[in-house]
């Protein structure tokens, strides 16, 4: 009394596989059912569970016609779908391979923003804006001694104080004079 071991859910769902790929036919359920006991020993209480987990794996193809359920699957199809798959991990390898150099990129951005960043003081621009300002601040400083010489003059006139008494008083130094 040998019992035979039955088959596992994945060599039923690859015999049945190759029913359709050495047939290249269109099946209705029943036919399968009396095909695949006879030539793949797969019972046939399990066809239709079998049949339909292809199906829903998208390896099988299904199509109502009428009242009838129409099952087939070529060998291209198959050969498409692995082909679609290929390309699906390959886009996402490529992804995955773009993402990372984005984010390099990114920080080697951050980096030489960094570097700019401290040599600013030598940008010709920043140097020239520095250049303006200074003089800028040299006309104002030339005005303000201007004003200093024009109320040491109308003091010496309105109340007859000699100069350099003016420029103790008010802290001003001898050497005092315009900026070049």
């Amino acid at each position: 009394m040998s019992k035979k071991k039955g088959l596992s859910a994945e060599e039923k769902r690859t015999r049945m596989m190759e029913i359709f790929s050495e047939t290249k036919d269109v099946f209705q359920l029943k036919d399968l059912e009396k095909i695949a006991p006879k030539e793949k020993g797969i019972t046939a209480m399990s066809v239709k569970e079998v049949l339909q987990s292809l199906v829903d794996d998208g390896m099988v193809d299904c199509e109502r016609i009428g009242t009838s359920n129409y099952y087939w699957a070529f060998p291209s199809k198959a050969l498409h779908a692995r082909k679609h798959k290929l390309e699906v991990l390959e886009s996402q390898e490529e992804r995955t391979r773009l993402a990372k150099e984005l984010s390099s990129l990114r920080d080697q951005r951050e980096q030489l923003k960094a570097e700019v960043e401290k040599y600013k003081d030598c940008d010709p621009q920043v140097v020239e804006e520095i250049r303006q300002a200074n003089k800028v601040a040299k006309e104002a400083a030339n005005r303000w001694t201007d004003n200093i010489f024009a109320i040491k003059s109308w003091a010496k006139r309105k109340f007859g104080f000699e100069e350099n008494k003016i420029d103790r008083t008010f802290g001003i130094p001898e050497d005092f004079d315009y900026i070049d």
